[in-house]
């Protein structure tokens, strides 16, 4: 039997690739092909369909890198065709292994009316279902020669990623513009096969049911008339007709398929092909849902729907139309699928609402889940926001791509630092892009960690990026895996559906506690550090801007920019998306995205600007604005006085060589090598620095991961290690301050280590001229601490890992983030150290042979050069910005952190600005102070305990308030939720560890 079945299996695949799936289209017509190739970038569509095109033919070249061209197919359905169903075959030149990263293109009628997009998997254009013979066809093809950087040698550089260096070289080549017959029957047939087929293959040798697909399928292949295949197809059909309508065993594992195409809204394109993807990609799962009835497409990222209602408004109207229908679906709720480790707690929190309220606001549809397939690992910090959003569940699958840990659960509760918990699913099919392949399916089955408890899980169908969605075939394979013996069923439904069923049939769902850690892609927390400055930079403006706005606002005449903020906000909320902040997208996207965030900062720091003088009003004396939420050098949170003096801070030679920084409160040596050899905090009598070692200690390795360069840092790159120990000038600078210089390679690093007064800080600028491939550049803090753990600041609050590798899972994590903090302790006393705008960081302890005593390091990653899929990433200068903090507990890692983000700003003006909103608790830290988006005027506050324990406060208003409320990230009323009484323009609130609370004032 076992040879039997290897003999059918090796037959069918011969006679389908053969014979079978030939004959879908058994005769065909060419048409005639004309092209026009727009200038530059995209055209709009009327100009598209206008322009004048020139003769051309199937195995022409078209296309240069990154260019459109409008082909034109003409032809006439013959009179012997009439009534067969004709289809246009339109070939681009497609690979079909690779669905989603090459030429695309979207399909029109001569009025302008789309009608579906072409892809590798989807060449079909429907001309008529049946043919009357004679119809005149006239379709024009709005075609995009993206170039394929993901090639199956996908770690080659390439300039191709970017406009302008990619050249003029035609990149595809005409392949197939017919008419053609389309045999229902047959294709039919080809599904039939193609289900048992796989299905055989999946079931163990010795099962009964196998044996019977083993002899139905043979028995069909032998009705199969070779010569005929048109004419044989139904007797072959026949032979299946009672092997697919066995059921499935009622215990049997049921998928809910969502209809699905995870568009990147930019990676190895920029986001203008995006826009254009989500065209094709829409305009396929609108025809494919008015003629499937059983079918559900969802689509998340709100920004890709404002898109098409920007751009498309002729497809606009049919999705409006499907999601009327509840056949298309919105999904997620976020602006964007955007990174979740490194977007600050105020950025998390607009996705939700920004994305929210597009829903909302569009078509009343409130979305309950978080849709994050492809996420590069979860913050912890994160199930608080998607409950504060007034969500409750979470999708992801990216998770299934760690490389050392098996995660233990596919659907569990997610909890989060504050006690949040989020109903999770993790499907099992371990793909956002399934085909509805038998061996998928079996895949989902088998690998699913819940069974014997639960049976339920879901499979996102469809091809992503420029796939063009779920096809016909996909559709038709869910069909027969319904309810078919040796499979599980397959239902389409939407994920609120599947979301209710899976959490009706697991209540009480295990546990897991913290981040979704993924154990791959660490290097995504460093790669072009351009963009994550241009991130952070930006989220701390539009705080500052939001903050200074509305009290300006409130204050005065001040016309708050709610257009403005909103459409900023959007614009950065965009670039968070989850290949661009994580730096692995080509060139060209990281060229606009510098170029934006440089606009950004320019408008946002007018608002600014503007809201600043309107507060200070007319006068001579200076006033320093503090936009941080702690007082800082006699200035209150959110207001401006005028500057006073801190203390002094003093410089000296060094014995033996170097400088010695002292204020006071810290004393710091640094050597002849530029490298901090002490930090002695004077106040608790205590060294920071390990013994023998140096800190600010620039390093730098070999990195040249396995995969996935711009991606990946592998452990392996820490067995090769160069110290930058040797300086070309170590001299006294400015103030207590001290300048070094270092070459090495090609490179140029520059820093000025300054103690500032009156505070136990040492601040380090850092300038890098960066010209190194393939290298990896971090600044070393070995620290004289015995502690098992270390905090990481995240959203909203802050996370602890350990600093050991006791097990596989801390091994695994030898690259992590932090937001603007890593702090490390002893009981009583402890070290931060903040940054202004990098991310990744490692931790290593080791015990020293000669005191016994533990080193505990601290690196912080500054720079990597990675090749693909961009070759010159990072080169060139960048600015970095630490400070160590010696006897720092948690509170004052949150102070420095903010600080070293928020400088202080100096404007001219007569008087104090007295703040919107103060509290008495340094714990309680207020992330957002903004007028109310809804334009009413009403002031909205968000804030958080910050320190990890409990807390009780009083926030204080600086303006007459009539009432309050607490409300969502929405800032909607939570029902059943008690406001605290005002007691004049105050409110006292008791908080949480980590609990995030938006108030909501109107004012009386």
């Amino acid at each position: 039997m076992h040879d039997d079945r290897t003999l059918v299996e090796a037959r069918l695949k011969r006679v389908l690739d053969e014979r079978i799936r030939p004959a879908v289209h058994p005769a065909s017509v060419p048409l005639d092909v004309a092209v026009w190739n727009a200038p530059g970038e995209p055209v709009p569509v009327a100009e598209g369909l206008a322009a004048e095109p020139v003769p051309t033919a199937v195995g022409e070249k078209w296309g240069a890198p990154w260019g459109t061209s409008w082909f034109r197919v003409t032809g006439t359905v013959p009179r012997e065709w009439a009534g067969k169903t004709v289809e246009a075959v339109l070939d681009l030149g497609f690979d079909e292994n690779m669905p989603g990263f090459q030429c695309e293109g979207l399909v029109y009628r001569p009025d302008g009316t789309p009608v579906k997009g072409l892809n590798p998997r989807n060449q079909w254009v429907r001309i008529a279902a049946p043919a009357e013979g004679g119809e005149e066809v006239r379709l024009h093809i709005e075609a995009a020669s993206n170039p394929v950087i993901l090639d199956y040698h996908p770690f080659l550089p390439t300039q191709l990623g970017d406009k302008e260096t990619a050249g003029s070289e035609p990149q595809y080549r005409l392949e197939r513009m017919d008419l053609a017959v389309f045999d229902e029957t047959v294709w039919q047939l080809v599904i039939d096969l193609e289900v048992l087929g796989e299905l055989m293959q999946e079931l163990p040798a010795d099962s009964g049911r196998r044996y019977d697909i083993v002899r139905a399928v043979g028995r069909a292949l032998d009705a199969v008339d070779l010569q005929d295949v048109n004419g044989s197809a139904a007797a072959a059909r026949a032979e299946l007709e009672k092997v697919l309508a066995t059921p499935a065993e009622p215990s049997a594992h049921r998928i809910s398929a969502v209809g699905h195409a995870h568009i990147d809204s930019a990676w190895l394109w920029p986001l203008r092909e995006t826009v254009r993807k989500v065209a094709r990609t829409t305009s396929n799962m609108t025809a494919l849902i008015e003629d499937e009835p059983d079918f559900v497409f969802a689509m998340s990222q709100a920004q890709q729907w404002a898109w098409i209602k920007e751009h498309r408004p002729e497809v606009w109207a049919k999705v409006k139309k499907a999601v009327a229908d509840g056949r298309f679906v919105p999904a997620g709720g976020m602006w964007v699928e955007s990174d979740t480790n490194m977007p600050g707690s105020e950025a998390m929190a607009r996705q939700f609402v920004h994305g929210k309220r597009f829903f909302l606001d569009e078509f009343g549809v409130e979305n309950d889940e978080a849709w994050l397939p492809d996420t590069f690992g979860f913050a912890a910090g994160l199930p608080q926001i998607i409950k504060a959003a007034g969500s409750k569940w979470l999708l992801t699958q990216k998770i299934s791509w760690s490389q050392t840990n098996r995660f233990p659960h596919h659907t569990f509760n997610w909890e989060g630092i504050d006690g949040t918990r989020i109903f999770t699913h993790f499907p099992p099919v371990d793909t956002y892009n399934c085909s509805m392949k038998g061996s998928e399916i079996a895949h989902a089955a088998k690998n699913f960690k819940d069974k014997g408890v639960a049976r339920h899980s879901l499979a996102p169908t469809g091809w992503g990026d420029g796939g063009g969605g779920t096809t016909r075939e996909m559709i038709a394979k869910a069909a027969r895996l319904r309810d078919l013996e040796g499979s599980a069923t397959v239902e389409w439904e939407t994920p609120a559906a599947f979301f209710e069923k899976a959490e009706a049939e697991y209540p009480n769902a295990p546990v897991w506690v913290g981040e979704l850690y993924l154990e791959l892609h660490r290097a995504t927390l460093t790669s072009q550090a351009g963009t994550k400055q241009g991130n952070r930079r930006s989220e701390h403006l539009l705080r500052e801007a939001e903050l200074w706005a509305a009290t300006a606002a409130v204050r005065g005449d001040f016309a708050y920019p709610y257009e403005q903020l909103d459409r900023i906000w959007k614009t950065v909320l965009l670039h968070q998306f989850h290949d661009i902040l994580p730096g692995s997208s080509i060139a060209w996207v990281h060229r606009e995205a510098r170029a934006t965030y440089a606009a950004l900062a320019q408008e946002l720091n007018g608002i600014i600007d503007k809201a600043q003088r309107a507060l200070a009003g007319e006068g001579t004396g200076s006033l320093v604005f503090n936009s941080t939420p702690h007082a800082r050098d006699g200035v209150p949170a959110g207001g401006a006085r005028p500057a006073t003096a801190v203390g002094t801070a003093a410089i000296a030679p060094r014995a033996g060589g170097g400088h010695v920084l002292d204020n006071g409160l810290l004393r710091v040596e640094i050597d002849g090598r530029g490298l901090v050899v002490s930090a002695y905090d004077l106040v608790a009598d205590r060294e920071t620095v390990a013994p023998g070692r140096a800190a600010n200690l620039p390093q730098i390795h070999a990195d040249f991961p396995n995969m996935w360069d711009a991606w990946d840092v592998d452990e392996f790159y820490r067995n090769t290690v160069t110290d930058l120990v040797d300086a070309d000038e170590v001299t006294a600078g400015e103030g207590a301050s001290v300048r070094v210089v270092r070459t090495f390679g090609d490179s140029r690093l520059t820093q000025v280590l300054t103690l500032a007064p009156g505070t136990k800080r040492l601040d380090i600028d850092t300038e890098v001229d960066w010209h190194e491939t393939e290298k990896f550049l971090k600044l070393a803090f070995p620290l004289d601490i015995h502690a098992e753990r270390y905090a990481s600041e995240t959203q909203f609050g802050h996370f602890y890992r350990a600093t050991h590798t006791n097990t596989s899972w801390e091994a695994a994590k030898f690259e992590a983030c932090n937001h603007r903090f890593v702090h490390i302790e002893e009981p009583g006393w402890g070290v931060a150290l903040v940054n202004d705008s990098t991310y990744g960081h490692d931790v290593t302890r080791t015990v020293r042979a000669e005191d016994s005593g533990t080193t505990t390091t601290v690196r912080v990653s500054l720079l990597r050069a990675p090749r693909f899929p961009d070759p010159e990433t990072d080169q060139g200068v960048h600015r970095f910005r630490h400070a160590l903090v010696p006897g720092a507990a948690i509170g004052d890692a949150v102070r420095e952190g903010y600080r070293v983000n928020l400088p202080e700003r100096t404007v001219a003006g007569g008087g104090e600005v007295a703040p919107l909103v103060t509290v008495d608790n340094d714990a309680v830290v207020v992330t957002a102070v903004k007028l109310a988006d809804d334009g009413s005027g009403d002031v909205v506050v968000r804030f958080h305990e910050a320190h990890g324990g409990r807390a009780k406060a009083t926030l204080a208003m600086g303006f007459a308030a009539g009432s309050v409320a607490v409300t969502d990230l929405l800032e909607r009323p939570l029902d059943g939720v008690r406001a605290p009484e005002l007691a004049g323009d105050a409110v006292p609130v008791t908080l949480r560890p980590f609990e995030l609370v938006t108030l909501r004032f109107t004012r009386g």
